[in-house]
């Protein structure tokens, strides 16, 4: 598909035909697996579509990288073998000892210990703010110094909502760039950088691959001056994904969309069952009018997502209870799959956090809701709330 006919389609036709056309030779409508590391030339330099080496390119990660860049609408993609591969080289690309970042305070624990504990000792300095607090964001920011205010929206696992384009002109007027971490929402829920970031992040790990298959991670940017120095980088330090990893999440993309409003749908029922239950002290999801940034959500996103966040009454060792009693959630880490997980975010996947200012509630349960029947989720929790199992 040209990239004029690409920009005019709509969402669902870009995700199934955008980045790749149809192999010349053979009429292939999938990209193949381009498993070779290296590329015959045809004389020295003469290299066929640009390819010499598959760290610097592989036509399956282009045509990936492609489609990425496409439902994002930024003007390029770069693919990576995890979502922390990505992050650590957007950090080299645009940072250098001595600079400053701002961050959620309460990032993705992955990413907190990889700005603070490995980006620390490289001379990254960090200061924590609220996503939801425009004021808060404004004053953490160190005029000459912060070069990136970095946020997620929603924010993993309490599901607070930064105003994109609100933080994007308090970046920049400081002279700073916006990278929104994606993750939760998706390209087909929210488009960050038609909003005025600079930077997209995804662990394609999650909704972009889908089925809980493949690890990998993404950066799509606006600007060929970011594109250039994230490109370098890529190549320069060379944590891309093999080239069936990048099959695997270029198929997940195609079917991104029908996912996503599944994974919708399903998250509205188990929020609807979950408001109310005497055994729930709080659910926490962007959709619900109670929310603090459910307005800010409302004109930024399509829908509200598939993750859903709750506080039982009992404290810690409820929440683990019931975490350890559901069979059709499966207690596990990640999210974004086919099928539902749960998980203890104090206990897994934000341990790193423990013990400072982005320390989590201890009796937060977080569930990333799946595609399966609805009713069944909806009654695997209540027996799992049900008081007195064991």
């Amino acid at each position: 598909m040209s990239q004029e006919h690409s920009q005019k389609s709509g969402f669902e036709t870009r995700a199934i035909h955008a980045g790749y056309d149809p192999d010349p030779t053979t009429g292939a409508v999938i990209p193949p697996i381009y498993a070779t590391s290296t590329y015959k030339q045809d004389g020295v330099g003469g290299l066929r579509g640009g390819y010499e080496y598959s760290r610097s390119g592989n036509p399956t990660r282009t045509a990936l990288e492609g489609n990425l860049a496409a439902l994002e609408e930024g003007d390029r993609a770069f693919a990576f073998a995890s979502g922390l591969a990505a992050e650590d080289t957007l950090l080299r690309s645009l940072t250098r000892p001595g600079d400053h970042l701002v961050i959620p305070d309460d990032a993705y624990g992955g990413t907190f210990r990889l700005i603070d504990k490995v980006g620390g000792p490289w001379g990254l300095e960090h200061s924590p703010a609220a996503v939801s607090d425009l004021d808060a964001v404004r004053a953490a920011i160190r005029p000459g110094k912060t070069k990136l205010v970095w946020i997620e929206t929603p924010t993993n696992p309490l599901l607070n909502i930064g105003d994109i384009e609100a933080l994007a002109a308090i970046a920049h007027q400081a002279g700073a760039l916006l990278v929104v971490d994606n993750t939760f929402a998706s390209p087909y829920l929210q488009q960050p950088l038609t909003l005025g970031a600079d930077v997209v992040v995804h662990s394609t790990t999650k909704y972009c691959g889908g089925h809980s298959d493949v690890v990998g991670g993404a950066l799509v940017v606006r600007g060929l001056e970011v594109a250039d120095k994230v490109g370098f980088h890529q190549n320069a330090m060379g944590a891309v994904p093999g080239p069936f990893d990048a099959f695997l999440t270029h198929r997940g993309l195609k079917t991104l969309a029908v996912r996503m409003d599944r994974h919708c749908d399903n998250a509205e029922k188990v929020v609807d069952f979950l408001v109310g239950h005497p055994q729930v002290a709080e659910v926490i999801y962007p959709g619900l009018e109670s929310h603090p940034g459910h307005e800010v959500a409302s004109r930024q996103m399509k829908r509200y997502g598939g993750i859903v966040s709750f506080r039982v009454t009992g404290g810690e060792e409820h929440a683990l209870d019931v975490c350890d009693r559901t069979e059709v959630f499966t207690l596990g880490e990640s999210l974004g799959g086919v099928e539902s997980l749960i998980e203890h975010p104090g206990r897994m996947t934000h341990a790193s956090v423990a013990g400072t200012d982005l320390e989590v509630p201890p009796d937060l349960i977080r569930l990333s809701v799946g595609i399966e029947t609805a009713e069944d989720l909806v009654a695997d929790l209540e027996r799992a709330l049900e008081p007195g199992r064991g």
